[in-house]
């Protein structure tokens, strides 16, 4: 399964939740490998590795000067990473230039993502290359959407171009789902939140449960854990772990 996180909205969750989801399928027997496709390198971060030092990274593998196995990182048992740094963003500008450019991730996990019951990718906050090239190389599509008024009406704008993309480019790309994040206990949020899955319901799912607003996914990143290292009671691990066991139900 290659499972893309995306939305074009900054502040949606998106790297929080690919870390979390990946480590929840983890947790659950099943090897993980995530891919930055992100330049700010928050996946390394996250983990506690500073992403600007590394020398290997995922631009050298989407430039064919080398293969993806020789800069995956092993994070925890069953979870890998192939990290990224700013230098994925000087490789995006020349990438228009080269052949099927929105094949590169694609034929880079082909020789690789053979060894992983799931790889799930951390899209860059834009519709630029890079996420094409994600949603090229993904079977499926998860949302995170933080509960506020435009962050719904970009979600419904990543939904069509996610339906144009199927269509001219990866007609296996499937929707899985939308994920409420950064859910507060304001008003505003659940009506929010309540109207998605009211306009949703025949086009798209949205999980439940939602991933609660809390500091402890701060800290948990300052600290490179994992929230089920960090903080595993709260609602938002809960929700986390909710989603890796249907993913991996679902494998």
């Amino acid at each position: 399964m290659i499972l893309a996180v995306s939305n074009q909205k900054g502040g949606s969750a998106k790297t929080t939740t690919a870390i979390n989801v990946g480590a929840g399928i983890a947790s659950l027997g099943k090897r993980v490998l995530l891919v930055d496709m992100d330049p700010q390198g928050h996946l390394a971060e996250g983990f506690g590795i500073a992403a600007g030092s590394l020398e290997k990274e995922l631009s050298l593998v989407l430039d064919g000067k080398c293969a993806l196995t020789d800069i995956v990182l092993r994070l925890r048992p069953n979870l890998d990473l192939a990290p990224s740094n700013i230098r994925l963003s000087y490789l995006e500008a020349a990438l228009f230039t080269r052949h099927r450019r929105e094949d590169k991730l694609k034929n880079a996990l082909a020789s690789a993502g053979n060894g992983y019951d799931a790889v799930i990718i951390d899209c860059p906050p834009s519709l630029g290359l890079l996420t094409v090239n994600s949603l090229s190389a993904a079977g499926h599509v998860l949302v995170p959407m933080v509960c506020d008024f435009y962050a719904m009406l970009g979600v419904g704008l990543l939904l069509d171009i996610i339906d144009d993309m199927r269509i001219e480019l990866n007609p296996s790309l499937n929707i899985l789902g939308i994920l409420p994040t950064r859910l507060t206990r304001t008003i505003h949020a659940r009506e929010v939140l309540a109207r998605t899955r009211a306009e949703l319901k025949d086009r798209v799912r949205v999980f439940e449960p939602p991933v609660h607003e809390s500091v402890r996914f701060k800290e948990a990143i300052a600290a490179g854990m994992t929230i089920f290292e960090y903080a595993p009671t709260i609602q938002g691990a809960e929700a986390y772990l909710t989603l890796a066991k249907e993913i991996v139900d679902g494998l």
